[in-house]
């Protein structure tokens, strides 16, 4: 096993991304995939820090010296960032759909008020993940749950702010059809505007991260 695929083996017994090995590193995800396909191989500095960051010896990534990993017994495996990212999605999807059923039987404040609890959970979920998780997963959790849930947690409020503006009194979890509709386009036209927006960002920091 050559020093390429010693770095590939480790990080994928680790379970994550060259970009996200390239972040604990300091180096760029490009420098990563030399690594592992051999076309280049990383100085001393960038060995200790593999080393450091694997808890293996430098010994074993640069001459395969099969060693014991080091034993920490204080030290557990923290949770995925990934998976607190999934579940406060879940939960926020189910806040607008549960408001939505709930406020299209019964036409009363307490749908929206449900819906932004799921809300405040979801967030909640994220936010103590992102305490409690492994620090190398939060950088692509944290990009994905604000990819997908500035859809979600902007949805209510914005409805509720458009009902409101447009004099209909109701304060619903969705924009409701006036006449004129001009309010209803509207809302659509700034909902997905802001969406749009927020997403080129994340998209544009992410690909700026990743050469």
């Amino acid at each position: 096993m050559t020093l390429a695929d010693r770095i590939q083996h480790l990080r994928k017994a680790k379970g994550i991304s060259q970009e996200e090995l390239a972040d604990q590193i300091g180096v760029s995800r490009q420098a990563v995939s030399k690594w592992e396909s051999g076309q280049s191989s990383p100085d001393l500095e960038k060995v200790i820090l593999l080393s450091e960051f694997f808890d293996v010896a430098t010994d074993y990534l640069l001459k395969g010296m099969e060693l014991l990993p080091k034993e920490n017994p204080k030290s557990k495996d923290k949770p995925n960032a990934n998976l607190f990212s999934i579940v406060g999605t879940a939960l926020n999807f189910m806040g607008l759909i549960v408001a939505a059923m709930v406020w299209h039987e019964e036409q009363v404040a307490t749908a929206t008020a449900i819906g932004l609890i799921f809300l405040v959970i979801g967030c909640m979920v994220y936010g103590i993940g992102m305490i409690l998780s492994d620090d190398v997963t939060k950088p692509r959790a944290k990009q994905r749950f604000f990819f997908i849930n500035i859809w979600t947690v902007t949805f209510i409020p914005l409805s509720v702010a458009c009902n409101m503006l447009l004099g209909i009194g109701l304060i619903a979890p969705y924009p409701l059809m006036v006449n004129p509709p001009i309010g209803f386009a509207a809302f659509w036209v700034v909902y997905l505007a802001t969406g749009i927006f927020v997403d080129w960002k994340i998209a544009k920091v992410q690909k700026r991260s990743s050469p």
